[in-house]
């Protein structure tokens, strides 16, 4: 037993649970704002361990792959494949097993869920990971459609079919992903320029980084507020969406005309925040 737990606990670090977690919560926001989860008990279930599982098993595969540039940066030298604490043959068997696994729960429960989960971990791994991180700062186009699976294939799940909301939730995250990603990126620039990674502030630099932040933020606030309408939320809480999202256009904004390491590190970290927060409203 001892050993089972000393073997979660060292693997725990390669599935990045707070980012785990963030898009396990908006594949079940997708689901929660087309059905009530109080009623279907044992899809929610399987809902929660497809997505757990694949996300789960996608992450570590990346860091599988992207371990020779994780010993190359400070922030990551520790990481356990980056240090040699854990052999790379073993986590690349227990990432490849925990993706067959979520993929397949989800093909069972619905064909389309589980296409649309297996189309986010592909695009993940294979696309943005292996063929275009290295290569082009744009990989994270990719890597944001992938981001936006999640609560696509909640969505689709719910309704049993795709719609244009599920299509607008799924955006309002690609839109997203540069904020987080880039205020990232920006923070850490010395790290991927030592590993040899392109990133937006190395390639086109700190200004239009800035800009890129700001406008994929606003845009990614509308999208949002426009699919929390069509759903239906109530007036109470599309204020209170829109009051996070007032804070997320300030700071993105701040970042362009006020840039400081302070405000572009609370950027990111409020990125985080509001979009969690986006979606517990969609579940409640």
């Amino acid at each position: 037993m001892q050993t089972v737990l000393a073997k979660i606990k060292l693997f725990w670090p390669l599935i990045k649970s707070l980012q785990t977690g963030l898009l396990v919560s908006t594949g079940l926001a997708g689901y929660m704002s087309a059905r009530c989860p109080v009623l279907n008990p044992s899809t929610m279930a399987g809902l929660l361990i497809s997505l757990v599982a694949s996300i789960s098993g996608s992450t570590i595969l990346n860091m599988w792959w992207d371990r020779d540039i994780d010993a190359k940066m400070g922030r990551t030298q520790k990481r356990p494949l980056a240090s040699g604490k854990i052999n790379p043959e073993e986590a690349f068997r227990v990432g490849l097993a925990l993706a067959v696994l979520g993929v397949g729960i989800a093909v069972v429960m619905d064909v389309l869920y589980g296409v649309i989960i297996f189309a986010g971990l592909f695009f993940d791994v294979v696309v943005y990971t292996i063929w275009l991180k290295r290569r082009s700062c744009w990989s994270i186009i990719w890597g944001g459609v992938s981001g936006g699976m999640p609560i696509l294939a909640g969505r689709a799940l719910g309704v049993g079919g795709l719609d244009w909301v599920g299509v607008l939730l799924a955006l309002s995250i690609l839109l997203w992903i540069p904020t987080h990603i880039l205020t990232f990126s920006m923070r850490y620039s010395e790290d991927y320029r030592d590993a040899g990674v392109p990133t937006f502030p190395s390639t086109y630099g700190f200004g239009f980084t800035r800009a890129t932040i700001a406008i994929s933020s606003i845009l990614a606030a509308l999208a949002m507020g426009v699919a929390a309408w069509e759903i239906g939320l109530e007036w109470g809480f599309l204020r209170l969406l829109g009051v996070l999202s007032f804070g997320l256009l300030v700071l993105a904004i701040s970042m362009i005309f006020r840039p400081t390491e302070r405000v572009n590190y609370g950027l990111f970290k409020y990125a985080s925040v509001y979009m969690l927060a986006s979606m517990l409203l969609m579940m409640i």
